[in-house]
């Protein structure tokens, strides 16, 4: 044998072989390559706008966190005023109270010793009125002598 022969000869089988292939067996390959690189390209599209939507949730989680720390900070702020208000109302109205508690005192203070001023106004006229008893050694009539009385007492 030839080796041309037996190389042509080779030859049939092989393309037989290739056209079988090509005919056959190469275009579900291709089919399934194909498909399988569809749900690649699928998959990768899912992906990439999974990743948009997750960067679209994080920056609306950051927008929502920034609303919420402005709010609770507006809040605390407005807890803050308003205790230090309470606090200002509560100082005035013990300020007020104590001003009308010193204003009574003073005021009471002001009797009594208006009282004992007259109290001692009194003593001093019954003195008086003794001791001119027993200057002029006789008795002087007190309602007799009622004007000069007043008159002395209040002159002391």
């Amino acid at each position: 044998m030839n080796i041309n022969a037996s190389l042509f000869i080779q030859w049939i089988p092989f393309f037989i072989l290739v056209f079988v292939t090509m005919r056959f067996i190469w275009p579900p390959i291709v089919k399934a390559l194909d498909e399988r690189a569809d749900k690649i390209r699928a998959g990768l599209a899912a992906a990439d706008q999974a990743k948009a939507e997750l960067a679209s949730a994080n920056k609306k989680v950051d927008e929502q966190l920034a609303q919420t720390r402005t709010e609770t900070t507006k809040l605390l702020s407005d807890a803050e005023k308003r205790g230090a208000s309470i606090v200002e109302e509560a100082k005035k109205r013990a300020e007020d109270e104590a001003a009308k508690i010193i204003a009574a005192a003073k005021a009471e203070a002001e009797q009594q010793s208006v009282r004992a001023r007259e109290a001692l106004r009194e003593q001093v006229a019954a003195l008086a009125v003794k001791g001119a008893e027993q200057i002029l050694q006789r008795e002087v009539n007190a309602s007799v002598h009622a004007e000069l009385l007043n008159r002395l007492k209040t002159e002391l």
